[in-house]
C-alpha cells in the first residue's frame, strides 16, 4: 500500500518550481521541462543519455499504484518521487484530464555538430513550424520511420513546449535532436556530410511517386519540413537538391503536415532499405 501524499498543497516550493515549467522563459533558465503521463515518464526514466534525465516525479496515490513499475524505475533512475494529491498533480499539469504522473527532465537536445559526425541517413528538419502538435508528432513519425535525427530551426517551436513532448509521445527520448539551428546552417551541414536535401512542398516540381520509381530515395536523404500555414518561403526551397511533393490520387485539396511528413519519411525509409539502398535489409 502507498503511503499518504507526502505534498499536500499546491503552494509547495517543489510544486510551485515545477508549475513554472509551462513557461518557455523558465524552461531554458532551468534547462527544465515537463513530461506527463506514463509513456512520457516511462521513456525518461529509461533514457540512455546522461543516466539522470529524470530528476523529478510527480504522481497520485492511485497512480503511483497502477503504475509501480514506473515508479520504480524512476526511484532507480535516481529521480525524487513525490506522492501528491490530485489538486497538486493539476496544478502542474498542462492537461484538462491529467494521468496522475508528471516528470521534471533536463533538457537532451543533441549539438548538430554531434548529429552530423554521426553520419545520418534519414533525417527530418523542421523549418518554420510553429504548432508544438505538429512538431511533436512529425518527431514521433521520425522515430517510427527509423530517422537518425530531427532538426527543428531557430524559426520553429520550442521542443520542450508541453504540447510538443506530449505529441511525441515518448519518442523524443529516443532519437538526437538539435534545436536552434538555423535553416542554412542545417542545410549546408548535412550536404557537406553527404546528405541529399528534399524540400517537401505541395507544389513541388519533382513528384514523389517519380521520385520512388527513378530510384533517387535509397541515398542519405533529409527532408526540410515548413510552416503549416504557408509551407517553405522560396529562399529555403532554393537550397534544396529536389522540391518533392507528394501526390494526391484522390479529391482531397491536401495533406496535413503531420500525415505528409509520416509519407515523406516511410518513403525514404523504404527505399534505403531496399536492395542497393544506404541501409542494411539485414536487421541488426
Amino acid at each position: 500500500m502507498v503511503a499518504a501524499p507526502e505534498l499536500i498543497s499546491p503552494k509547495s516550493s517543489r510544486v510551485s518550481a515545477a508549475r513554472r515549467l509551462a513557461k518557455r522563459n523558465f524552461r531554458g533558465k532551468e534547462r527544465l521541462f515537463l513530461a506527463e503521463g506514463p509513456q512520457a515518464v516511462r521513456e525518461a526514466a529509461a533514457y540512455a543519455g546522461t543516466g539522470d534525465t529524470l530528476v523529478e516525479l510527480f504522481a497520485t496515490v492511485e497512480a503511483a499504484e497502477r503504475y509501480a513499475d514506473i515508479v520504480g524505475e524512476a526511484r532507480a533512475a535516481g529521480a525524487r518521487v513525490h506522492l501528491a494529491d490530485e489538486d497538486v498533480i493539476a496544478d502542474i499539469s498542462t492537461t484538462v484530464t491529467p494521468q496522475g504522473l508528471v516528470g521534471v527532465c533536463r533538457f537532451l537536445d543533441t549539438p548538430f555538430d554531434d548529429i552530423l559526425a554521426a553520419k545520418p541517413k534519414l533525417v527530418a528538419v523542421l523549418a518554420h513550424v510553429r504548432d508544438p502538435g505538429n512538431a511533436g508528432t512529425v518527431l514521433r513519425c521520425a522515430d517510427a520511420a527509423g530517422a537518425d535525427a530531427v532538426v527543428l530551426t531557430d524559426a520553429s517551436v520550442d521542443l520542450y513546449n508541453p504540447k510538443c513532448v506530449r505529441a511525441s509521445v515518448g519518442s523524443l527520448f529516443h532519437l538526437p535532436v538539435a534545436v536552434g539551428v538555423p535553416v542554412e546552417r542545417a542545410v549546408q551541414g548535412l550536404k557537406d556530410a553527404g546528405v541529399r536535401i528534399l524540400a517537401a512542398d505541395g507544389s513541388g516540381e519533382d513528384d514523389l511517386d517519380d521520385e520512388l520509381d527513378k530510384g533517387t530515395m535509397g541515398t542519405p536523404s533529409a527532408w526540410v519540413f515548413g510552416n503549416e500555414a504557408w509551407g517553405l518561403p522560396e529562399e529555403t526551397r532554393a537550397l534544396a537538391d529536389a522540391v518533392v511533393r507528394v501526390p494526391i490520387h484522390g479529391r482531397a485539396e491536401s495533406l496535413n503536415l503531420a500525415t505528409a511528413a509520416a509519407v515523406c519519411l516511410y518513403a525514404s525509409a523504404r527505399a534505403q532499405r531496399a536492395a542497393g539502398g544506404c541501409r542494411s535489409v539485414t536487421p541488426s
